[in-house]
């Protein structure tokens, strides 16, 4: 079989989810803030794989207006019953403190491409829930349980409760059927049924690099629960030069001629700060199943970089440069943040992308802006801006973007007497305040007519603004070399390992005039560059 690089799923893919039915292969990732909700990728082969819908598109499934930077679709599980697609999914409104605010939904689909149902309300004791289907018809629904208290344990273990698919609730016991291993934060559960025995994978360890796939096992599904003979049958915590970091959260799946994968997120660092501006990406390992009944990866624990599939990957178009247009509407790799209505921010009439200025930049509740995943560590972007601003309180233009507290964002704004400039506004690892920096004293004034082209430039930690006006071919250079690498998880802000996304690039308008006052964008220009620093890239 050929071998094939991993992650394959590049750029701000985590907490996979994967399924089999008939040939085909999905995987369903978090997209935490960003809407619509949940990323699911199909293939035919496990090694190509296309982003083919995000099911939570309407209000009555999903408004996140409020939820926190990291918080909103976390870990969603998707299954197939034999009949219909199941997905479910927590949306977090508080992660910070003691508490958890985490409201567990399930909604489904006759077909992946929809319809998708309006949500049944679960529970809200704790995140990460999963259904499983048991061979007698049975569903079951597990989620973490979280403890206030930290009595004694603040994610205090795996709770098991039956699911009645026609009433729409949990119904029966609920039961702490796990409560993890000495590693701690026990997360992620799966449930499965081999040979007579009910496995739970679990994920342990925080999502930083102490990350561990953990997996036990009982002949009853109500427990106990024996843990595998290695513990942690992926992770990276022992291994700090391993190409892939912060392995764990995963889930299992057989091909039809019966060989056995996991699917599990990880991190690829750059800089010795070990910063993940990709965020938290899916990979893939080979796994085989012992004489013992016990799963194990192979050459594993800790994850390969290279892993034997049933395909070679094509990456022409991973590699190829995309130039996006709005006369067809808005294209599939971008998204926007938490809000379902959609046109109070944005909208595609006479084929430009035309933004709605709302609150500022890092609003929790309405902002306008519309990015992409940056998916390579070195990159080209480029947009031209349509825009009059009156004054110093409506901006709009480019951004490099991870959350309030970490983006970077040339924009096209005016001084309070009306003239028309160029300033930079700096984010840089600003919890818990989000205050901004100006690293660039003198903005650029430029006319008040015209439009502007906007450019910026990533190889690897770097990053460099450029901008021209309208009628200049060539780019000028606007403000320093800022360091790329804080568009990243470990610097989200909130305490250690507590920022879940990956880095975006794209455009944004405020008007906190509140007058609306609107920004138009031509087209959006991402051209990946391979670069000498990026050993690990595809």
């Amino acid at each position: 079989m050929p071998q094939v690089r991993n992650p394959i799923l590049p750029g701000f893919n985590a907490d996979p989810s994967i399924l089999r039915v008939g040939d085909d292969y999905y995987i369903a990732t978090s997209t935490f803030e960003w809407y619509p909700g949940v990323q699911i990728h199909h293939s035919k082969d496990l090694a190509n794989w296309e982003l083919i819908i995000r099911p939570l598109n309407r209000k009555s499934q999903l408004d996140m207006r409020g939820d926190p930077d990291s918080c909103g679709i976390w870990a969603p599980c998707l299954t197939h019953d034999g009949e219909k697609f199941w997905l479910v999914y927590t949306d977090v409104k508080r992660k910070d403190g003691s508490f958890k605010d985490a409201h567990n939904y399930i909604v489904s689909a006759p077909s992946i491409e929809g319809p998708w149902s309006d949500p049944f309300y679960i529970n809200s004791s704790g995140f990460d829930p999963s259904l499983f289907h048991d061979d007698d018809g049975r569903k079951w629904f597990v989620n973490m349980l979280w403890d206030h208290r930290r009595r004694p344990l603040t994610f205090a273990g795996i709770a098991l409760q039956e699911f009645d698919p026609k009433a729409g609730k949990l119904v029966g016991p609920r039961k702490n059927i796990y409560q993890g291993t000495d590693l701690g934060l026990v997360e992620g559960p799966h449930l499965y049924k081999r040979n007579g025995w009910y496995y739970l994978l679990t994920a342990e360890g925080g999502t930083g690099y102490e990350h561990a796939c953990t997996l036990a096992r009982s002949r009853n599904i109500w427990g106990p629960y024996e843990d595998h003979p290695q513990k942690y049958i992926v992770t990276s915590k022992d291994h700090p030069h391993a190409a892939l970091q912060r392995a764990g959260h995963g889930d299992i799946v057989d091909t039809p001629d019966g060989r056995t994968y996991i699917v599990h997120l990880t991190g690829r660092p750059i800089t010795q700060l070990r910063r993940c501006v990709l965020g938290r990406e899916t990979a893939i390992q080979e796994a085989y199943w012992g004489d013992d009944d016990w799963l194990y990866v192979k050459n594993g624990p800790v994850p390969s970089l290279y892993v034997d599939l049933p395909a070679a990957r094509n990456d022409d178009d991973y590699w190829a440069e995309k130039r996006y247009t709005f006369e067809a509407g808005l294209h599939k790799d971008f998204q926007w943040l938490r809000t379902p209505e959609t046109d109070r921010i944005f909208n595609t009439n006479n084929g430009k992308l035309t933004l709605i200025g709302r609150e500022a930049v890092g609003s929790w509740f309405e902002q306008a802006l519309v990015a992409r995943r940056q998916t390579h560590f070195s990159y080209d972007a480029e947009t031209v801006i349509d825009f009059s601003p009156t004054d110093e309180r409506q901006f709009a233009g480019l951004t490099a973007y991870y959350c309030r507290y970490n983006f970077f964002y040339l924009t096209v704004t005016a001084h309070s007497d009306g003239q028309r400039e160029l300033l930079i506004m700096a984010s840089e690892a600003s919890w818990p305040l989000g205050a901004l920096r100006f690293p660039y004293p003198e903005p650029v004034q430029i006319p008040n007519e015209g439009k502007v082209r906007l450019a910026l430039k990533i190889r690897g930690n770097q990053l460099q603004f450029y901008y021209a006006l309208e009628g200049e071919e060539e780019l000028k250079k606007v403000g320093p070399v800022f360091d790329a690498s804080i568009v990243s998880d470990e610097c989200g802000g909130h305490q250690k390992h507590g920022s879940f996304t990956g880095a975006f690039v794209g455009v944004a308008a405020s008007d906190i005039n509140g007058n609306a006052t609107e920004a138009s964008f031509d087209y959006f220009v991402y051209k990946p560059v391979h670069h000498e620093s990026d050993r690990y890239d595809i």
